[in-house]
């Protein structure tokens, strides 16, 4: 039998830091960066991406370096670099640091605005949201906060300014976190509770986590097709892209309600997949709604 290799040290900070969700937290700033240039720029792109990745990975290397005893109690967690020791706590917490100063940097390089948000998430995340996660449920409203950064970071990105259309991005990715971390929250319910979580707005699987979960959705929904209204500044969406923002929120509702109704954990996983569908989806309808 072929002995198998011990994994390499580049590529256990890569899952340190979560490439995959960096790169679809990084889409979403590029997603408002295209709705909020005026003129663009490949270098503020560039900057753009590859800071934003650097304070992504930085902001879960601290919050796995603050949850290696819980995530070593979690099936889904307990193969991550610290607990699984393939990295040990002090080359995170380096790696981390490095990323994080690096990050800003090139942050701060498109202007300083930009550097302050992205630093601003990684304190609210590292800082805030993960102790407070074993403590209470609101953990996930404080976590919604620097989850709903990198939308409106795009477009500080290009404009320098925090306004209406960077208020109405933040708006529509912080109310989407809801029903998205919810149904982790719901399938996982026996996972988190092996490291002490309750992360369920009611504390228990039961009708009034259900009801949140469909309310949210209804706000996600609302707050997507605000631009086609014509209040929300130069961040604008023509009726026929709300029509379709309003499909993708329906795919999304149609599993919340679904799981109103049976509270099965496959429904929960589903409603998990359409509030992936439907962040991607909405952003990509207002990227080609801006020039088509």
């Amino acid at each position: 039998m072929f002995k198998k290799s011990n994994p390499s040290f580049i590529g256990e900070l890569i899952r340190l830091g979560k490439f995959r969700l960096g790169v679809s937290v990084v889409f979403s700033s590029i997603a408002g960066y295209l709705l909020g240039y005026t003129a663009f720029s490949w270098t503020q792109t560039i900057l753009l991406t590859s800071g934003g990745l650097l304070v992504v990975a930085a902001s879960n290397a601290f919050n796995q370096i603050y949850e290696v005893k819980q995530d070593a109690l979690m099936h889904r967690t307990k193969n991550r670099p610290l607990p699984a020791g393939t990295l040990t706590i002090r080359q995170a917490y380096f790696s981390a640091v490095i990323a994080l100063l690096l990050g800003l940097i090139l942050l701060y390089s498109i202007n300083t605005m930009t550097a302050f948000f992205g630093g601003l998430s990684v304190v609210l995340y590292a800082l805030i949201y993960t102790p407070l996660k074993a403590r209470t449920s609101l953990a996930v409203f404080i976590g919604a906060f620097p989850g709903a950064i990198p939308y409106m970071l795009g477009w500080v990105a290009a404009r320098n300014d925090f306004d209406i259309e960077t208020g109405t991005l933040f708006a529509q990715q912080f109310f989407w976190q809801f029903p998205h971390f919810w149904a982790i929250a719901w399938f996982s319910f026996e996972d988190y509770k092996r490291a002490g979580y309750n992360l369920l707005p009611s504390g228990a699987k039961n009708r009034a986590t259900q009801t949140f979960i469909v309310v949210y959705t209804v706000c996600m929904i609302i707050v997507g097709i605000l631009p086609a209204f014509g209040i929300t500044g130069d961040l604008t969406l023509s009726f026929q892209g709300a029509a379709l923002v309003v499909v993708l929120g329906s795919w999304v509702l149609v599993n919340a309600i679904k799981l109103f109704k049976s509270g099965e954990d496959r429904i929960a996983r589903k409603l998990m997949f359409s509030s992936i569908g439907y962040l991607t989806g909405m952003q990509l309808i207002y990227v080609l709604d801006r020039f088509i």
